[in-house]
């Protein structure tokens, strides 16, 4: 199996590796190889505007108007 150094890393970059490994009980390595295998073999996250273009269309903007506001709280606790 292929393996790979990283260089020149800072020692916070260590020091954070490490508390993230520990706070998911995998070592430094285990998690070096989760991070990296999260970011670039899951599928990419969509934007906000693919989202918005992905919901169906439900109706007209007017069906969704809000009424006007007399002022006077309805009574939802009767």
């Amino acid at each position: 199996m292929p393996s790979l150094t990283v260089r020149n890393l800072t020692p916070e970059i260590v020091d954070a590796l490490k508390q993230r490994a520990a706070s998911h009980g995998l070592s430094a390595e285990a998690e070096h190889r989760e991070i990296l295998r999260a970011t670039l073999l899951l599928p990419p996250r969509r934007s906000f505007a693919e989202v918005l273009r992905s919901m169906p269309n439900v109706g007209h903007d007017q069906d969704f108007e809000r009424a006007e506001d007399d002022g006077e709280a309805p009574d939802v606790l009767s």
